[in-house]
Parts: C-alpha cells; structure tokens; sequence
C-alpha cells in the first residue's frame, strides 16, 4: 500500500479505526489512555534524571563528599520510579495488543466465513493467497507493528518537546566572526541536532526503502513453503502409494529455495541500514561534546552543564531519530498492513459478489420435489458446462448421475448445496431440505470425536445414547469410551484419517426422514470433488463421453454426447417418477 497513492489513508484509517469504535472501545481507550499517561510519567522521570546529572557531576568537580552521596540516593528513588512506569507501561502495551488483535482476528474471521466469502475467494481472490497467513500472522505483524509505533512516536515527541527548551538554555548562543561582522546563533546546538538527525532519516530512507517490499514478499513466500509441508501432511498415504518421495522434496527444496533468496536478500538490506545505524549511533555519542567543548574549556560551562547539555543533545537526536531506529519494525508494518488491505478488500468484493448474484436463485420450495430450472451452470471463466431445461427428482427417489471427469458432475451438486456462484436458473429444494454432501476427501474437523460425529450440528442436540447406537451401527463401538477425546490422537491411530481411496464421490441428501439422493456404489458415479476431475470445470470434457442418468430400479436410457462434447444437457422428459411407481420413466443426461 503506497500511503501516498489516492484512498490509501482511507484504507489504513478503515483498518485502524474499526477496533476503536468497536464495542469494545471503552476498554481500548481507557488502555490507550493508561500507555500515554505511563509514557508521559517516563518521559518527566527522564527529565529529572537529566537535571540530576547535573548536580552530580558538578559535585564529583567540587569532591564534595556529602552530596554526592546525597545524589546517589536521590538517583536511586528516580531511577525506581523510572522502572515501576516502565514495567507498568509494557504491561499495557502488551495487554492492549493481544485484546485488539483478539478482535480483529474474531472480526476477519466472521467477515471470511460469511456469505461463501471463503468459497468464492478461490475463483476470484487472485490478489489474495493464502488467507490463513493474513489471519494468523500478518494480523499479530499489524497489531504489534502499530501500537509499538505509536508508543515509540509518542515517546519521541513528548522527548523532543521536554528536552528541546532544556538544550535551547544550556546550549547557549554561538558567536560566528565574518570579516567585520559577527553573527550570533541562538541555542545553535538545537540546531546542529536537528540538521544531524534528519540528515541520518533521510540517508536511512533511502538505504532501507527496499526493506519493505522484501518483507512483504518473506510472508508469501514463507507461507507458500509451510503450505507445501502440511499439505504433504494430510496426503501421507497418496504420496507413499507413488512412492512420490523425491519430487515432493525436490519441490519443498524449491520452495524453501524462495525463502532463502528473499531472506538473503533482507539479510543484505539490513546489513547495508546497519552500517549506517551503528555509525550514526556512534557518531551521536561524542558530537554533543565535541560542540560543547569550547565552553567548557573557556570556563562557561561547568563539568554538570556538560553532562547534561550532552544528554539533552542525546535525548533530542534520539526523538529526531526514531524514524531511524524504527525503520525495520516500519517495514515489516507496512507489508502487513498492504496485505491486509487487499485481503480485506477481496473479502468484500467476494461478499458484495455472492449477495448480488441474482442469476442463479436457490429457492426452499413448499413442496416435495427438487426441481431445476433453465439452469445454466458455467465455468469461473464463463464457459458454458451445465443445463437442464427443466429437471425434478421426488423425495424418497434414488438417482445415479454418471459422466466422464470434467463434466460438470461435482458442479451440479455445488448448486444445488447453493455454494456454487457461476451460472442462471432456479434450483427450488424441497420443503425441510437438509442435504447431506459426501465429498471424495471427506473432511473430518478438529476438535473431539463428539464434535466431529454432530459436526456442523451442536452436539448438545444429540445424546449420548444416539451417539453410541450410531456408532455401534458402524461397528465402532470400541470408540464409545473416546467420544471425548480430541481428533489428533485418534488421527494417529487411524481412526479419523479421511477416506482417500474411494474412485468416486458420493451424493447423499435427506429431508424430513427420507433420503432424497441415495449413494450408488458402483465405479465411477457421481461427481468428482474438488481437485479431482472436476474442479469447477476446469477440466475439458473428452470428446465421444456419454452421460447417464439412472433411476433407483435399473432403468435407463444411454445417448450420445450431442454437439459439444464440453457441454452437458440435463433433461427429464417425462418427469421422475418415485421408486413405488413402475412405470419405467427414465432420466436421461445426454
């Protein structure tokens, strides 16, 4: 996000604000309140310390016993004070930051999960990759980049504006000699200060300026590394079975190869900003008293002036360079803050998309049938892949769907379940429908086997008798003692590994009792999942396939593809008739 193109602070101003009007604003800002008070109570401890030093070194000059020793206690109440606002201020610091990231997080998890944004994202997202990094991690890089930045700023400011008045007085004017003429500069070391550390802040600029659009390549490119290896997590069995073991490392050996070209490369920016950070840092420690010392030596300054002249000068070079000292932190902020704004912003669109998608209407119908309509699925390319001028099924009808891969089976099934966006026509489900969908790599969520079993329903609307007789049904009764454990033993055990064997996918639907859509087990029927045949078709459908459509007793009628083999026509003439009713209708797909 450059800040300077148009609407950039307007997005960044969207993605601050947000937490502070929330309902949890109160709390924020009494927190927020709390780390300016504690900061400005370290700054004034600062100042006394500074004024402290004075008198110090001025007795050490005198050898007098009494107050240095004096002092020496004096320095021990400040410096206690000092510690307790210091610790106090972390703790805030740290409190506010894991309370707004918290609510951050719940809220881009709400705003992913909602109207199919999640879902739609993968055809339309193109901007966005790897959205579990921007939750996870690049929302902590924004939480903690911006309240450091702001306590860092506060603190430079407040410093500047303590100490400038003290360096202004011990500074003293400066008498330059021209020919005839003397001109006097007052409070001229405020002055060589100022010029010193913006010199250093632009230099750094420019310097480290490459630094945060290699951070924000480092979070794709770690992200894309730790993808490939839980990945290859969840399909230990598939790449055992290919005996896939050195392409998946010559693969994870690329992969890394990325991280480690981009990571060698802020290496060698952060290098580079080193140089000149630790030569300006080192530099800045004798130029107060390099400035200083003719007073000194001339008698007008005292050896405590001249200590605390050169920590003013420090504490004021040291508030003008803060853009210096945090470029690195500012660098990492930024990429997190352009990544969460184009996320963000790709979340909307794919919301504002899916509520405005009035071309194909999933309507829960009063009656008993499933009932398409001029349905016209397409491709996300807009490529034409499924229509039915008119097609039903009755309740209680068992129907097995078979095409070659890539025909837009699993597609058919996307819309009717309502998740598939691309597309026209009316999908009108019966009344109470509550399908069930069985996808080829069936998904089996974290969390215990309770969960798991009434997943996506809450488990208190379950017994526990209906939970032991469903799983005695399944001959698993052995798993009725660990209904309560988590799924990460049971996945070591075998137990909750998702079916990866299966050639086909299973459709099953229910409502009201009956099932709608029984599963066929027989090769090759029903649709393909995603990643496999037909990915929202993506594959091209071979040419000379034959689609058909088969009710629950064995009829059927077989036809040719028509015209276009990459397009699927799905038909019913005449309609569907209930298993209880021979009369022989046929489904046909063609």
């Amino acid at each position: 996000m450059n800040l300077i193109r148009p609407h950039a602070w307007r997005e960044f101003w969207a993605l601050i604000r947000a937490y502070w009007w929330s309902s949890e604003k109160v709390s924020a800002r009494l927190l927020l309140l709390a780390i300016i008070a504690l900061t400005l109570g370290m700054v004034y401890m600062n100042v006394q310390i500074n004024q402290w030093q004075n008198t110090f070194f001025n007795s050490l000059q005198n050898k007098d016993e009494a107050q240095f020793f004096g002092q020496l206690l004096r320095f021990a109440g400040l410096a206690s004070i000092w510690v307790v606002l210091f610790v106090y201020a972390q703790y805030c610091t740290q409190m506010l930051q894991i309370r707004w990231r918290r609510w951050l997080t719940d809220d881009y998890l709400q705003d992913w999960l909602a109207d199919l944004a999640y879902y739609r994202m993968q055809f339309t997202g193109a901007q966005t990759d790897n959205p579990d990094q921007r939750i996870a991690e690049d929302l902590r890089l924004f939480v903690e980049g911006s309240v450091s930045l702001f306590v860092g700023l506060l603190n430079a400011t407040v410093t500047l504006a303590s100490f400038i008045g003290v360096l202004w007085v011990l500074s003293g004017p400066l008498i330059l000699h021209v020919g005839s003429q003397s001109v006097v500069i007052p409070g001229y070391m405020v002055w060589i200060a100022i010029l010193y550390a913006l010199a250093g802040d632009w230099v750094a600029h420019l310097i480290g300026k490459p630094l945060i659009g290699l951070n924000f390549r480092a979070q794709g490119a770690e992200a894309d590394f730790r993808y490939s290896l839980v990945r290859f997590r969840d399909n230990l069995d598939g790449v055992a079975l290919y005996h896939g073991e050195q392409d998946e490392l010559i693969g994870f050996r690329a992969r890394f190869a990325n991280v480690f070209a981009n990571w060698w490369a802020i290496v060698r920016g952060q290098k580079r900003l080193a140089w000149f950070t630790a030569s300006f840092g080192q530099a800045a420690a004798v130029v107060p008293f390099l400035i200083a010392a003719p007073r000194y030596f001339s008698g007008a300054m005292p050896l405590g002036g001249l200590m605390q002249t050169a920590g003013a000068f420090g504490y004021v070079r040291e508030s003008l360079s803060w853009f210096i000292n945090a470029y690195v932190t500012f660098a990492s902020w930024k990429a997190a803050v352009d990544r969460l704004t184009s996320f963000h912003n790709t979340v909307e669109a794919a919301r504002a998309a899916q509520r405005t998608n009035a071309g194909l209407q999933v309507i829960e119908g009063t009656g008993d049938d499933l009932e398409l309509s001029q349905l016209e699925l397409d491709r996300p390319s807009g490529t034409p892949l499924v229509t039915a001028s008119k097609f039903s099924i009755a309740r209680g009808a068992r129907v097995l769907m078979q095409g070659a891969s890539g025909s837009g089976k699993s597609t058919l099934l996307r819309a009717i379940a309502g998740i598939w966006p691309f597309g026209r026509g009316t999908i009108r489900r019966p009344r109470g429908f509550a399908p069930l969908f069985l996808p080829q790599r069936a998904y089996f969520p974290l969390g215990t086997l309770r969960e798991a079993m009434c997943y996506p329903t809450p488990c208190s609307l379950f017994t526990d008798a209906q939970l032991n007789e469903t799983l005695e049904s399944v001959g698993l009764a052995h798993l009725i003692p660990r209904l309560d454990e988590s799924a990460e033993p049971l996945r070591r055990s075998g137990v909750a590994k998702p079916r990866r064997d299966c050639g086909d996918d299973r459709a099953r639907g229910r409502g009201s009792g009956d099932r709608a859509v029984q599963p066929e087990r027989r090769p090759h029927a029903g649709a393909s999942a995603p990643g496999r045949g037909d990915p929202g078709g993506q594959h091209p459908q071979p040419a000379g396939g034959r689609r058909q459509l088969r009710d629950g007793h064995g009829g059927g009628v077989h036809r040719p593809q028509r015209r276009d083999p990459g397009l699927v026509h799905l038909a019913a003439e005449p309609p569907f008739q209930p298993p209880d009713q021979r009369g022989g209708a046929a489904q046909r797909l063609g």
